[in-house]
C-alpha cells in the first residue's frame, strides 16, 4: 500500500532553531512518504547554517512569495470559487474564527488569501494530508486551506506561548477541525484539554519531538565547559545563568561558558557578562549547524538551560544523546524527559543560587557527570528518537481519510 503524500507547513522553514521539524520530515521520507515542505515566510539567511538547511530551503514552497503574484492569487481563488459552498464555508470560518477587533478580522482575511494559494498548490501536487507545526498563524492558514481544498489537516502543538493566548489563536476551533493533534508531552496535552472541547480529547496524541542519537558522539568530560543552546531571549533565563557563572568562577578557575544561538537580547547579555567580569569566560557563538552543535556537545561537560517557560526542549535531548548531564528548570514537560538525580538536575526557575549549587555539584564530580550522561543517552534512545516518533505520526496520517 502506498503511503499518503504529505505537506508540512510552518511559519518559517527551515530554521536553525527548529531543526526537530526538519528531522521529522526526513524520518517520514525515510518511511516512504513524499513530503512537500511549505513555509509562510521565506527563511532569513541567518538560519541557513548548513547544507541540510540550504537544501530544504531550496525545495520548500514559500506561500507569501507565491501570493506576491496577483495573477497567481486571483487564479487560486477563482479555482476555489468553482466550489462555491466550500469557498463560502472557508470564508465564513475565517471571519468567525478571527480574533476580536478590526485588526484581527483583517489578519484572518489575509490568512484566507494565503490559504487559497496554498490550497491550489496542495491540490496540484496531489497532497493527501496537511500537517502544521506551531499552532499559531500558520495553523490558521492550514485550517482554512483544508476547508478550501477538502484535504484533511492536523497539527503539532508545542507551547508554552500558545497557551498564553489560547482564545486569540482559537486552538479550540483548530482542534475541533483537525483529524488529530500531536502534543509534545503529557503536560502539553493536559494544557490543551483545558481549552479543547471534551469530545475532541480523544484526538490528542502524545508524539514527542525526536532526535537522531547516532549523530552525537559522547562527551569526553575532561574539562570545565558549560554549554547553552537556544534563542537569546528573556524566556531562556540566560541572565540567571550569567549570575551563576560569576558565583562559580572563584571555585572553578578553568570554567567557561559557550552560548550557541542568537536573538534580541544578545547585546544586552554580552554587556552583562562584561559587567560581571566574566566576559573572558563566555563565548557567544551565534547560530550553528547541526553538525557544529554536535561538535560543541562533544566538548561540553555540562549542558545548562535555565528557561522560565518551555515545552520539552530538543536541545536537552541532543545533550543527553551526547551523554552530557543537564541542569535545567523544573517546568512544563521537562520532568518527562529529565529524571532528576539520574540524567541531570532540575532546579526552580529564576533561582540563581539553586542553579549555582547544581552546576557546582556536577563540575566537582566527573564520575557523576559520566553516570548521568549514560542515563540520559539511554532515556533518549528509549523514548525520543525521530524515527520512532515519525512512525507514530505515519500511522496517524495513514488512518485519516480525505473529506468529502
Amino acid at each position: 500500500m502506498s503511503l499518503p503524500k504529505l505537506a508540512y507547513l510552518t511559519g518559517e522553514y527551515p530554521r536553525a532553531s527548529d531543526t526537530f521539524i526538519q528531522r521529522e520530515v526526513a524520518a517520514l521520507r525515510e518511511l516512504g512518504h513524499e513530503v512537500l515542505t511549505c513555509s509562510i515566510r521565506t527563511t532569513g539567511p541567518e538560519h541557513l547554517v548548513g547544507p541540510e538547511q540550504r537544501a530544504e530551503h531550496a525545495r520548500t514552497f514559500k506561500v507569501l512569495d507565491a501570493c506576491r503574484s496577483p495573477l497567481r492569487l486571483l487564479r487560486a481563488h477563482a479555482r476555489g470559487m468553482r466550489r462555491p459552498r466550500r469557498y463560502l464555508r472557508a470564508l465564513t470560518l475565517a471571519w468567525r474564527s478571527a480574533p476580536k477587533g478590526l485588526k484581527g478580522r483583517a489578519f484572518n482575511l489575509i490568512y484566507f488569501a494565503e490559504a487559497g494559494v496554498l490550497a491550489e498548490a496542495l491540490e496540484n501536487a496531489g497532497v493527501q494530508h496537511l500537517h502544521n507545526h506551531i499552532a499559531k498563524a500558520s495553523c490558521t492558514v492550514a485550517m482554512l486551506a483544508s476547508e478550501l481544498s477538502g484535504i484533511p489537516f492536523s497539527f503539532t502543538i508545542h507551547g508554552p506561548d500558545i497557551f498564553f493566548e489560547p482564545q486569540h489563536w482559537r486552538i479550540d476551533e483548530k482542534t475541533r477541525r483537525a483529524r488529530f493533534v500531536a502534543c509534545i508531552s503529557a503536560f502539553c496535552r493536559a494544557q490543551l484539554m483545558c481549552f479543547a472541547g471534551r469530545p475532541d480529547w480523544n484526538k490528542l496524541k502524545i508524539i514527542h519531538c525526536g532526535i537522531e542519537p547516532t549523530r552525537y558522539a559522547p562527551s569526553r568530560h575532561e574539562g570545565q565547559t558549560l554549554l547553552f543552546t537556544g534563542r537569546l531571549a528573556g524566556v531562556k533565563g540566560v541572565p540567571v545563568l550569567l549570575r551563576a557563572l560569576s558565583a562559580l568562577a572563584p571555585r572553578h578557575p578553568e570554567l567557561r561558558l559557550r552560548l550557541i544561538g542568537d536573538g534580541p537580547e544578545r547585546a544586552v547579555l554580552e554587556a552583562m557578562a562584561a559587567e560581571l567580569g566574566i566576559a573572558a569566560r563566555t563565548e557567544f557563538l551565534g547560530y550553528r549547524s547541526q553538525a557544529e552543535v554536535a561538535e560543541a556537545l562533544a566538548e561540553a561537560d555540562v549542558f545548562v538551560l535555565p528557561s522560565f517557560a518551555e515545552g520539552v526542549p530538543v536541545v536537552l535531548m541532543e545533550a543527553m544523546a551526547a551523554q552530557v548531564p543537564v541542569v535545567t528548570t523544573r517546568i512544563a514537560g521537562v520532568p518527562e524527559l529529565v529524571d532528576h538525580g539520574v540524567s541531570g538536575l532540575l532546579v526552580p526557575p529564576g533561582e540563581a543560587e539553586a542553579l549555582t549549587e547544581a552546576l557546582d555539584a556536577l563540575l566537582a564530580d566527573p564520575d557523576l557527570r559520566r553516570s548521568m550522561g549514560a542515563a540520559g543517552r539511554a532515556k533518549v534512545e528509549a523514548h525520543f528518537t525521530a524515527k520512532t516518533e515519525a512512525a507514530k505520526l505515519s500511522a496517524l496520517f495513514c488512518a485519516t481519510e480525505p473529506r468529502a
